[in-house]
């Protein structure tokens, strides 16, 4: 059986390497939280299922977590996604494990976070991804971006108290996210799903995620040198470029300028 950081580096090509390289204890924090956003963002993402399905899935999915005391109840989990084993991956079928990968002094607030997000992706199942309005979108990079950033630095303050500004980390998860739908517009509209507020062009929503970004790089320049700041600053300045490649009309960055892009990144973080 594969072990969670084998299936972190299949499903989470951005941070396996950068999770990889933290130290001992918030690594298992922090792999531990991607994983399990992993879970449900799969059962967000299951059109097998129907909406219906996946919301009770994932209001489960809060509810086994909001239920544990000092470790994951996996019976839950097991009961909980019985009928549906045949259709979900096994990053999901495992989330009681990765639920109990973080020490036990974090753990709860893992917990929380992964519960808070299940509930508001159902809530989003639910609407069908309907975003009418820029408050929508506000809404929604928050409920699958936002609160990560503010988890992470509520991990990095436990860890070794590195304190951030909340505002600030929100913006972090909230641009990665505005520049991965714009990244993914044309596969989203193919899925019948649009993320733009009604009437907004493209040039809007690279100006939002620009906005978004430009906030980020605060939260990065005010960590100290390091792992934690090698962990943020790399996923950063992807973001940066590939909404520069976007805005220059190119669909992504070439093999080349990623490289370039993260060994700069790397170099500027320690």
């Amino acid at each position: 059986m594969k072990d969670a950081w084998q299936i972190l580096a299949e499903t989470s090509r951005t941070f396996a390497i950068p999770i990889g390289r933290l130290p001992a204890g918030l690594k298992d924090a922090v792999g531990a939280s991607y994983l399990c956003m992993r879970s449900i963002d799969e059962i967000e993402d299951r059109r097998e299922l129907d909406v219906a399905t996946r919301a009770r899935l994932l209001r489960g999915v809060g509810r086994a977590l909001q239920s544990a005391t000092d470790r994951a109840p996996r019976e839950s989990f097991e009961r909980l996604f019985a009928d549906h084993a045949d259709v979900l991956p096994e990053v999901t079928l495992r989330i009681g494990e990765w639920a109990d990968l973080p020490p036990a002094s974090i753990r709860p607030r893992v917990w929380d976070a992964i519960a808070a997000m299940a509930d508001r992706m159902a809530g989003w199942v639910e609407a069908e991804f309907r975003v009418e309005s820029e408050d929508d979108l506000d809404a929604y990079t928050y409920a699958v971006a936002g609160a990560v950033g503010v988890l992470l630095s509520d991990l990095w303050a436990w860890f070794d108290g590195t304190q951030t500004d909340r505002v600030e980390a929100t913006a972090f998860g909230r641009g990665l996210q505005a520049v991965n739908i714009l990244r993914n517009r044309a596969e989203d509209l193919a899925e019948g799903v649009d993320f733009f507020p009604d009437g907004t062009s493209v040039d809007r929503m690279q100006a939002y995620a620009r906005r978004q970004l430009e906030v980020a790089d605060r939260y990065t320049d005010s960590l100290p040198p390091g792992p934690i700041r090698e962990f943020c600053v790399l996923p950063l300045a992807l973001a940066h470029a590939t909404l520069t490649a976007l805005e220059e009309g190119r669909e992504k960055l070439t093999r080349a300028e990623v490289i370039a892009v993260v060994q700069q990144a790397l170099a500027g973080a320690t």
